[in-house]
């Protein structure tokens, strides 16, 4: 087993749980997380659907899956033990696409900025989007990063019901670039159980094309449309892809490929989703990939995609 502090790391995806699980309760009283406790999620949830308790979990069937840290502290220390230089945390904003109503995730972002000045940036900010408030959603974008120096901007298509292509989505491109920030989202399915056209990568080549200046992150494989993600980081310069989502040891071995050749190495970017700081590593290390690939993905392509060397 590699030293895990051999190769240092940059969690390109993560969430609120991470830092704060103390403010980070899924709701599970909505459809869409319930269907995803008894399918994607089933090996997290007992007989009855609900959520295991850690301390339930088997030996490595969770480790620290979804467990995420109750203080900043408590996660620079694992980030510490795991060699993690860096985590962005999301301040992810997810639609209720069965109900309609109002959101159904919607993180704060003021326990992502303290923890940015707590850490001394080793917890990053990425905002988040909502196409039903574009301008209430872009004053707070526009506010987190001068107030509190967020890099980056995710978003969750597939809740909303919407293609990345949507003129709604638009006016965000358009900032992102005016800030200089860097922009990512859900393609491929859902783990929640929401419609998927929406998401197939092959819809973020119009926004690659007409925002040549942004830096574009399609977040979660692409899967079942690996061919398409790997084809959108191939053919256009400012398009990254991330393979947070699912655990190292299940990625498709099609993506594994691409990103061990000269298509992919320079374009991967390693992320957990909350999935486990310790587990997804050690999963992603254990892949019958090249030393260069491996340390490209964990950690330089991030850094270039995010643009930190201009900081």
């Amino acid at each position: 087993m590699s030293n895990l502090n051999d190769y240092p790391t940059i969690d390109i995806m993560n969430h609120l749980r991470e830092i704060r699980s103390d403010l980070a309760a899924v709701p599970f009283e909505y459809r869409e997380f319930q269907i995803m406790l008894r399918t994607t999620f089933k090996s997290l949830a007992d007989e009855s659907g609900r959520r295991k308790e850690v301390k339930e979990a088997k030996e490595g069937e969770t480790g620290d899956t979804l467990a995420g840290h109750d203080s900043v502290a408590a996660c620079l220390a694992s980030m510490d033990e795991y060699g993690y230089e860096q985590v962005s945390v999301c301040a992810t904003k997810m639609w209720s696409y069965y109900y309609h109503r109002d959101f159904i995730l919607n993180s704060p972002v003021e326990p992502i900025g303290e923890a940015i000045r707590e850490s001394g940036g080793r917890i990053m900010g990425a905002a988040s989007y909502d196409p039903f408030r574009i301008t209430k959603s872009l004053r707070e974008i526009e506010h987190v990063v001068r107030e509190y120096g967020f890099n980056y901007v995710w978003f969750h298509p597939l809740s909303y019901g919407l293609a990345p292509n949507d003129r709604r989505f638009y006016p965000l491109y358009a900032k992102c670039v005016e800030l200089d920030i860097a922009v990512g989202f859900q393609v491929g399915h859902s783990a929640e159980v929401l419609p998927s056209d929406c998401g197939r990568p092959m819809l973020a080549d119009d926004v690659a094309i007409e925002f040549p200046e942004l830096r574009i992150n399609l977040s979660h494989t692409g899967w079942p449309w690996v061919d398409e993600w790997c084809s959108m980081l191939w053919r256009h310069p400012n398009v990254y892809g991330d393979i947070s989502g699912y655990f190292p040891k299940g990625l498709d071995d099609r993506l594994v490929k691409f990103m061990d050749s000269g298509r992919g190495r320079d374009k991967v970017m390693f992320g957990t989703n909350g999935l486990g700081l310790r587990r997804c590593k050690e999963e992603f290390l254990q892949l019958d990939i090249g030393e260069s690939t491996k340390r490209k993905v964990l950690y330089d392509n991030a850094r270039r995609f995010l643009a930190l060397d201009r900081g």
